[in-house]
């Protein structure tokens, strides 16, 4: 970042630091000078993998600096929840947190819980892996559909076959498939296609085009009592007699976003990077890039594209607009963020014949008041908090079936307007960061 092509980084963070006092956020120069000195120290080392020999935990020399281990013995524990075992033998997993999950130092607010698996599946034909990850799905989906303290919400496996409409809504050939409960029970969804005759697709005829796979879970924390979403994506992965590694979906995830929990997979993740192709940062910045323009320009959420922006600046050499960023989301109205993230997943705790306690829900609920009336006041702290006292009003009447939907969209609409809000005024405020955001508007719209 250069100023008339005269200036330093020093003067640079400084001019970001006056701005950032001038928005009202709170940016400590001295904790950035810290950070941008951490950077610097582990880029003059060759090593891009750093392994902290106390924890066992091990990642990208990046996203370490942004990992609290804090809570790490609780991501832990819900890692054996969501976690692949290495069973049968010829199954190797690494078990990562990815998302704000791993960057639990700068995003004192995040969303859900999110990891990431890699699974290599060691097999004599891409076919036969296809097979053994269709059972491990399935196993994995049904011996934790419920318990005391989890609910299954859904598995991504497969690509629709054709066209069909569920639930009133179109899914295009070739998307992925998102399985319900009873459906993964029976192996099968019964959809119409377009034309309105009936189309029955089953487990194992779409477990030969497995694509996105991805299990996602509503967690609660009877100690903590708290309920959060929690996910598990998986990169799959075929590796034949001669050695050959071939991603199951196509594409070998890059790790420049990833914690992973255990040094005892270090082998695996370093057999799989191996193969990772000689482009994999550029591709994954052109990926997030993608994404930012997505959430400024279609699926409008400023939250999103800041994070996004985030990974895509600390990558990319442009640390002092990371260092800004990073302040943001420790903002107490960047909170509002996980608010909106928490409507859901109470929301999902409260479906019914849920077995997550009404107890620890209506605790959740209770923390979303105080959270919100700690960051807003006025109309808009009154408005969400009559909505959040209705929806805990129906949990502690034990009405999960009576939780209006048009209610609890509305909360999560209302709060999702003033995290755009909030980000949308921060970000434009910094020049640099708002000429990036147009150039992206700007290329999106052909220009």
């Amino acid at each position: 970042m250069t100023e008339q092509g005269n200036s330093t980084p020093a003067a640079d963070l400084r001019r970001i630091i006056e701005s950032a006092q001038r928005l009202g956020v709170e940016m400590d120069e001295e904790e950035a000078l810290q950070w941008l000195a951490a950077i610097a120290s582990s880029q003059s080392s060759a090593k891009q993998l750093v392994v902290d020999p106390t924890s066992g935990i091990f990642g990208h020399h990046l996203s370490m600096l942004d990992f609290d281990p804090a809570e790490l013995a609780y991501f832990r524990q819900v890692g054996q929840l969501v976690e692949f075992a290495n069973d049968p033998p010829q199954v190797e997993t690494a078990l990562a947190l990815s998302g704000s999950a791993a960057q639990s130092r700068i995003q004192t607010y995040p969303g859900d819980l999110d990891y990431f698996e890699r699974v290599n599946i060691r097999a004599v034909t891409r076919e036969e892996a296809c097979q053994i990850l269709s059972r491990l799905m399935r196993d994995k989906a049904l011996s934790t559909m419920a318990g005391e303290t989890y609910r299954l919400i859904e598995v991504k496996f497969g690509n629709y076959p054709c066209d069909v409409v569920r639930d009133g809504r179109l899914a295009k050939k070739g998307t992925p498939i998102a399985w319900k409960p009873d459906e993964i029970r029976s192996g099968v969804i019964v959809a119409s296609r377009p034309d309105d005759s009936t189309v029955n697709i089953t487990w194992d005829e779409v477990s030969f085009d497995p694509g996105w796979c991805k299990l996602d879970w509503v967690v609660a924390d009877p100690v903590r009592a708290t309920v959060s979403n929690a996910s598990n994506m998986l990169d799959v992965t075929w590796e034949s007699p001669d050695g050959t590694i071939t991603p199951l979906d196509g594409y070998l995830d890059p790790y420049f976003q990833e914690v992973y929990l255990e040094a005892e997979s270090i082998p695996i993740f370093s057999k799989l990077v191996r193969h990772m192709s000689t482009s994999a940062l550029d591709d994954y910045v052109a990926q997030l890039e993608r994404e930012v323009t997505k959430y400024l320009v279609k699926d409008v959420n400023y939250g999103k594209a800041a994070k996004r922006m985030y990974n895509i600046f600390r990558l990319t050499g442009r640390y002092d607009e990371a260092a800004y960023l990073r302040e943001l989301f420790d903002e107490p109205a960047a909170m509002l963020y996980q608010v909106w993230a928490l409507i859901r997943t109470v929301e999902e705790a409260c479906a019914p014949h849920s077995t997550i306690p009404a107890k620890t829900v209506v605790s959740q609920a209770d923390e979303l008041i105080l959270a919100v009336t700690r960051a807003l006041e006025g109309e808009k702290e009154v408005e969400i908090v009559r909505y959040l006292l209705r929806l805990r009003d129906s949990i502690a009447g034990c009405e999960k079936s009576a939780l209006a939907s048009s209610q609890v969209e509305a909360a999560r609409n209302e709060v999702i307007n003033l995290v755009n809000n909030f980000f949308y005024e921060k970000l434009t405020a910094i020049p640099t960061i708002r000429a990036y955001m147009e150039d992206r508007i700007h290329l999106s719209s052909g220009g």
